[in-house]
C-alpha cells in the first residue's frame, strides 16, 4: 500500500512539474511577443489578493479564480509565491474587430477607427464645431510611433475660462479596454451635434467646461500598429501599467517602483493646469462603477454623496440595459478597496492630490467588444453618462475675491468637522470660482487663504440643486493689521547664482512648483509631493516668481537669479 501511495504521489508531482514547466514556457513566449502575460490563479481570500495587487496588476476575480496581468519583473515576483497558475489568451486576441480609415463610418457604428482615423475624427470635431469645440494636444510620446494624447474641450465659450465647473471624462488608459474609447467618441459627437437643438445638451455645454480624452494609452491600444486594435495590450510601450503609476496617498510618489511614465507626467501636468470639479475614468473587464478609495479601506468624507451619485448611474443603466447587465459586486456599485485594493491609480490621485471627484466606470465584461455591439452599449450608458456630468453643476459654488482689489483668489473651502483626507477644495486662482459637491445636509464651511482673514458660514444643501455663496476675503493688513511675511515657505538661497540650485522648504506638502519670468511666461513646472524640493537654477539672469502649490493653498515668492 505504501509503495502504491508513493507511486501515485510521484506521478502527481511529475505531472504538476510538467504542467508548470509548460506554463512557464508560455509565459516566456507571451512576454517576448507582447511584453505582458495574461493569466489566472486560484482565489483564496481578499488578504492574499490585496498583497498580490502590489506586485502584479489584478484585473478581476470570482469565487474560484483571480485574473491578472504582469510584465517580466512583476511575474518574477509572482513566482516567489509558488502558486499554481494558467496562462490565458489575451482578451484582445479572442476576436478580430472591424476597422476603418473613414471617420464617418466610425460615427455610423460597427467600426473601430485606425489610429489615423482617430486623429482625423478628433480634428473634424473641432473643425465642424468651432463655436464650442477646441482640440487639445496634451502631449506627444517620444518613442518612434510619436502617438498623441488628445482631448477635446466643449464649452459655450471655449477660449474663455469662465465661472463654470470643469468636467473630465477619460478612457482606455488600459490599452485593451476599448469600449470606453468608442463611447467617448460618440459622446463628443452627441454633445457637439445636438448643441442648440437638445435642451439637456445645450444646458450642459452652456454651464460647464467639458473635457474628453477618449484614448489615454494609444501605444497600448495600437500595439500591433496603427491599423488595428486587435492584439492591444494593457500596458504602455514600456510595459508599465499606467493605472498603477501615479503618486498614491498611502504608498507615496512611486508605488509601483517605476519612474513616472511619459503618459503619467503629461496627464499630471494637464490636471495641474486645470481645476476639475468632477471626472470619471472609463475601463472594461467588469460591469460596475467604483468610487474612492482604491488604496484605503477607510471611507471618504463624501461616501454618502458617492453612493448617491453611483446608484443614480447604475439605476439608469438597469432601466435601459438588458437583464443581468451592470450587476457586478451585487448591484453594480462598489467602493474600490472593498472590491480589491490597488495603489498608484488615477482615481485616488485625482481625488487626493487634485481635490477632484473621480470614479472608475467599468463598462463591459468583454474588454474588446465586437464592433457590432458598441451601439448597444452606448444605448445602455449614454443617459447615465449625461446624468453623471450634471452632478458637477450642483452643490455649493461661488467666487472668492480679495475684498479690497476685487481680484480672484485661490482659497481653501473646507467643511468643518466633515472634510478629511484632502476632501477640501480650492478656488481656481485664475477666476476665483469654487465648486464643493455635497450630499443634502447642513454644513459649516470655512474660506481661508494665506495672509487673509478666514470667514465661516453655515449652509444647507439639497440634492440635485446648487447654492451660490460668493465670498470676499479681507487681507490681514487691512485696518492697520500688519500682514506677516509668510514663513510657511522658504526659498534658499535668494538671490541665487544661475548655476546653483534652489532649495524650497514648506510646512505643508508641496504639490507642484511653477516658476514664471518677470512678464508671466512659464519657465518651469515641477511636481513634488513632499515638503522639500531642490531645483536647478538654470535660468537667465533676472527676476522670477515662484508659485508653490501646497496642501494648504498656493504661495507666491519672488526669486532673483544673478
Amino acid at each position: 500500500m505504501k509503495l502504491f501511495l508513493f507511486a501515485i504521489l510521484a506521478t502527481f508531482t511529475f505531472c504538476s512539474f510538467a504542467q508548470n514547466s509548460n506554463q512557464n514556457l508560455l509565459v516566456k513566449e507571451e512576454l517576448a511577443r507582447r511584453g505582458e502575460v495574461y493569466f489566472r490563479f486560484p482565489f483564496t481570500d481578499k488578504t492574499q489578493l490585496n498583497q498580490l495587487s502590489k506586485e502584479i496588476s489584478i484585473d478581476k476575480f470570482d469565487n474560484a479564480w483571480v485574473y491578472a496581468y504582469a510584465n517580466e519583473k512583476e511575474f518574477a515576483k509572482f513566482q516567489n509565491h509558488a502558486l499554481h497558475f494558467e496562462v490565458l489568451t489575451a482578451p484582445s486576441e479572442l476576436i478580430t474587430v472591424e476597422m476603418t480609415d473613414d471617420p464617418k463610418k466610425v460615427l455610423a457604428w460597427d467600426y473601430y477607427p485606425t489610429y489615423e482615423a482617430y486623429l482625423a475624427l478628433m480634428q473634424q470635431f473641432a473643425d465642424d464645431h468651432p463655436d464650442i469645440c477646441r482640440l487639445i494636444t496634451i502631449g506627444t510620446l517620444s518613442n518612434t510611433n510619436k502617438r498623441k494624447l488628445l482631448a477635446l474641450k466643449i464649452s459655450k465659450n471655449p477660449d474663455i475660462q469662465e465661472y463654470e465647473p470643469e468636467f473630465y471624462y477619460s478612457s482606455t488608459m488600459h490599452g485593451d479596454e476599448t469600449t470606453g474609447y468608442i463611447l467617448m467618441l460618440h459622446l463628443i459627437d452627441y454633445l457637439t451635434s445636438k448643441y442648440g437643438s437638445d435642451d439637456e445638451v445645450t444646458h450642459l455645454v452652456d454651464n460647464m467646461e467639458i473635457y474628453i480624452c477618449p484614448l489615454q494609452n494609444p501605444d497600448g491600444t495600437y500595439r500591433r500598429g496603427n491599423q488595428s486594435v486587435t492584439g492591444s495590450v494593457r500596458y504602455n510601450a514600456k510595459n508599465v501599467d499606467i493605472n498603477r503609476n501615479y503618486p498614491d496617498p498611502r504608498d507615496g510618489a512611486h508605488p509601483d517602483g517605476n519612474a513616472w511614465q511619459e503618459e503619467t507626467v503629461m496627464m499630471m501636468q494637464f490636471y495641474e493646469n486645470h481645476h476639475f470639479t468632477m471626472s470619471a475614468n472609463l475601463h472594461g473587464g467588469a460591469e460596475l462603477i467604483n468610487y474612492p478609495w482604491d488604496t484605503w479601506t477607510k471611507i471618504t468624507a463624501d461616501d454618502a454623496w458617492w453612493r448617491y451619485v453611483c446608484h443614480e448611474y447604475v439605476d439608469t443603466v438597469h432601466h435601459y440595459g438588458p437583464s443581468g447587465y451592470f450587476n457586478d459586486e451585487g448591484n453594480g456599485v462598489t467602493n474600490g478597496a472593498a472590491w480589491y485594493v490597488i495603489t498608484g491609480g488615477q482615481q485616488d490621485y485625482m481625488n487626493y492630490f487634485c481635490q477632484g471627484r473621480e470614479s472608475t466606470i467599468e463598462l463591459s465584461s468583454t474588454k474588446t467588444l465586437p464592433a457590432n455591439q458598441l451601439e448597444s452599449f452606448w444605448n445602455y450608458n449614454y443617459r447615465s453618462l449625461l446624468n453623471y456630468m450634471k452632478q458637477a453643476t450642483y452643490g455649493l459654488k461661488g467666487i472668492i475675491t480679495d475684498s479690497i482689489t476685487g481680484l480672484p483668489l485661490e482659497a481653501k473651502v473646507e467643511c468643518i468637522l466633515f472634510d478629511k483626507d484632502s476632501s477640501m477644495v480650492f478656488s481656481d486662482p485664475q477666476v476665483g470660482n469654487y465648486h464643493r459637491l455635497l450630499k443634502a445636509g447642513s454644513y459649516t464651511v470655512t474660506f481661508s487663504a494665506p495672509e487673509y482673514k478666514t470667514k465661516t458660514f453655515t449652509v444647507s444643501i439639497a440634492d440635485r440643486t446648487s447654492k451660490e455663496l460668493n465670498v470676499r476675503l479681507v487681507p490681514l493688513s487691512y485696518n492697520g493689521i500688519q500682514a506677516k511675511e509668510e514663513n510657511a515657505i522658504s526659498i534658499f538661497p535668494n538671490p541665487v547664482a544661475k548655476s546653483n540650485t534652489i532649495e524650497i522648504n514648506s510646512a505643508f506638502t508641496i504639490k507642484s512648483v511653477r516658476i514664471f519670468d518677470a512678464i508671466g511666461n512659464s519657465v518651469l513646472y515641477h511636481p513634488v509631493y513632499s515638503k522639500y524640493t531642490s531645483i536647478p537654477a538654470n535660468f537667465q539672469v533676472g527676476m522670477y516668481y515662484v508659485k508653490i502649490a501646497t496642501t494648504n493653498g498656493t504661495y507666491t515668492k519672488k526669486l532673483v537669479i544673478q
